[in-house]
């Protein structure tokens, strides 16, 4: 099993975000959050980076406690956040052999060209990350998420903001690394689901409200959409 959350709850001062999560991620499986805005996904992702502790709860990561062995579960992750940080005067070339460098790859520039050509950024990895369009940055912060080459990508709304031409590639290319590796990725458009996930859980309020394959959920009478408004209005 890549992710193991057992009996989670994050509270924030006394406001619940998550409230006793159970979920069972196994290796190799595109796995898609869906929710309204402020129903926990962000919450949840953070916890299983390591970012933010549970207030109660284990999280178990490529076999790593994130609470017990924090180091080694987050060798095992990649995280792109929403809100993608990049150094935008760095380029690309040298922004993706730095992100390596920080986390002590073995042959950093080898690694960093294997991965400009595993999200398609070879056309542009001589120019500033500041003269990218937004689908090009979010190669980049893709490519900064799998550049250790971990087992476990977390994308938190990986398309957020694109244009329907970008919107296209970067659904292909998650897909793409999903053959190899375990990605969950956050989003509230269930297009995106239907396009890149094998599996969808809904959460409504801090709790998980459905959790099945896309296939079923999709088969279902009026699909998926039909299946969220049920389940989170």
């Amino acid at each position: 099993m890549s992710i193991s959350i057992q009996h989670v709850s994050k509270n924030f001062g006394s406001q619940a975000a998550l409230s006793s999560v159970d979920l069972e991620i196994p290796a190799g499986q595109v796995l898609g959050l869906l929710g309204p805005n402020g129903a926990g996904k962000s919450t949840l992702m953070r916890l299983i980076t390591g970012y933010l502790p549970p207030t109660s709860g284990k999280i178990v990561v490529c076999g790593h406690e994130v609470s017990e062995d924090p180091i080694q579960a987050k060798r095992c992750v990649g995280y792109l956040p929403e809100h993608n940080p990049l150094h935008l005067d760095m380029y690309v070339r040298e922004y993706l052999e730095y992100v390596a460098g920080t986390h002590g790859v073995k042959r950093a520039k080898d690694r960093a060209e294997e991965v400009l050509v595993e999200v398609g950024l070879e056309p542009e990895c001589h120019k500033l990350i500041g003269q990218l369009s937004k689908g090009f940055r979010q190669r980049v912060g893709l490519g900064q998420a799998m550049i250790h080459n971990p087992a476990v990508l977390i994308l938190d709304e990986p398309t957020s903001g694109l244009d329907p031409l970008q919107l296209e590639d970067i659904r292909n290319l998650i897909r793409t690394i999903g053959e190899k590796r375990t990605v969950i990725l956050s989003t509230h458009i269930m297009q995106e689901v239907e396009a890149m996930c094998d599996r969808v859980v809904l959460i409504r309020k801090g709790m998980l409200v459905a959790d099945e394959t896309t296939a079923v959920l999709t088969a279902q009478e009026g699909g998926l959409e039909a299946v969220f408004k049920a389940k989170t209005v």
